[in-house]
């Protein structure tokens, strides 16, 4: 346990160092206020800078305070993924290519908690984003559009966390597999497309990791069929795991092609 917290420690000063628990969350709380902000104040943005002829009127739609929200999820879908994926794809292939992994390696070092204290201080850092994102939406939301229950929002977020951590953890275990470009382009294959293959097929299955972020939506607007949606949670977590002992295995057999 004392060699977890160690670990915990220097990986978090690592990441305090590298300002990547302060950016990355401004991302995410930054889309979180412009979807409602923009959304909002379209008809206006459109009369400022559309140069239309005098009399020209769109008709706009009227958004509820769900579809905002869900907004704001699908700004995460999308430019979120890629954030997560390209702050922490060296997570650890980056330390073996720049050597300072040998410093670790040397070590009598439990593998396990290597890639725990890893994995637990990017798990922090997504979810905390992900949460101030999603909190500062539902707050401006609020303000602009409507109110959408505390219940229906904190059942969204927690669901949405589940798909976060699956996130985390590809990214991690592809960049202990994986050197650097090679997991951040795997991880984005795993994420983004088959997240649209998934979009596009996916009418033929409804039990998949991929489907999490669609459940969660449904609670924005009545509730995910709940078969389906528990069987998606527990796939999903069962692929965490796996995904994590993948890692674990990953960064020590390739802890000898550690720069020296």
């Amino acid at each position: 346990m004392r060699e977890l917290v160690v670990l915990f420690q220097k990986e978090w000063r690592e990441n305090t160092r590298n300002f990547k628990i302060l950016w990355v969350p401004l991302v995410f709380i930054f889309f979180g206020l412009s979807e409602p902000l923009t959304s909002y104040y379209l008809p206006q943005i459109l009369d400022a800078v559309g140069n239309m002829p005098e009399g020209t009127t769109f008709p706009m739609p009227e958004f509820t305070p769900a579809q905002v929200i869900m907004a704001t999820m699908g700004q995460y879908q999308f430019i979120g993924m890629l954030v997560l994926v390209l702050a922490f794809m060296g997570t650890i292939s980056r330390e073996r290519k720049n050597g300072t992994g040998t410093l670790i390696y040397v070590r009598p070092i439990s593998y396990l908690n290597y890639f725990l204290s890893k994995w637990k201080v990017v798990g922090m850092i997504a979810l905390m984003s992900v949460w101030l994102g999603l909190l500062t939406s539902w707050y401006y939301t609020g303000l602009l559009f409507g109110k959408v229950e505390a219940s229906d929002f904190f059942a969204f977020a927690g669901t949405y966390s589940v798909w976060i951590l699956f996130v985390v953890t590809i990214v991690l275990a592809m960049s202990a597999w994986l050197p650097t470009g090679g997991a951040a382009g795997l991880s984005l294959l795993l994420i983004l497309i088959v997240q649209i293959v998934d979009s596009l097929l996916g009418t033929y299955w409804t039990i998949s990791p991929w489907k999490i972020s669609t459940y969660a939506t449904q609670w924005l607007t009545g509730s995910p069929d709940s078969g389906d949606f528990w069987w998606s949670i527990a796939i999903t977590i069962l692929a965490i795991i796996a995904l994590m002992i993948f890692g674990v295995w990953m960064s020590k057999r390739n802890a000898s092609k550690t720069k020296v």
